[in-house]
């Protein structure tokens, strides 16, 4: 059964660090896209950042551009999110998603398989 484990989160003051890890099993998940998902309190979960199936591309919404960088290792089969800067609106529960296709785009349809999430705390 194929799964995926978010793991990372934490609680840091603003202008800190954390890397989220996304480990997958059950399966290989090279062929396809990989998504960062973020639920802040009270609002939505929005894609925040993508990379494509090999890690040669990535796209990431305005508000974490420059701060957050996806990453992957197939070989590992784990996709990664390293967050710099951190701020108080970072704040909320991180999800990681992936979606059949390969193509890293800012869509937030047909992702098929999710993490538990980790809970990321920003304090001011």
């Amino acid at each position: 059964q194929a799964q995926l484990v978010a793991s990372g989160g934490g609680l840091v003051p603003a202008g800190g660090s954390l890397r989220l890890s996304c480990a997958a099993s059950g399966r290989t998940f090279s062929t396809y896209a990989m998504g960062w998902f973020r639920q802040a309190p009270g609002r939505d979960r929005d894609l925040i950042a993508a990379i494509n199936w090999s890690g040669g591309a990535a796209v990431y919404i305005d508000s974490v551009k420059g701060r957050f960088t996806i990453s992957r290792d197939n070989a590992k089969n784990a996709v990664y999110l390293q967050m710099n800067g951190l701020k108080p609106e970072d704040t909320g529960i991180y999800y990681c998603a992936a979606r059949p296709g390969g193509d890293a785009d800012l869509g937030e349809n047909g992702y098929t398989y999710w993490g538990q999430g980790t809970r990321v705390t920003v304090s001011s």
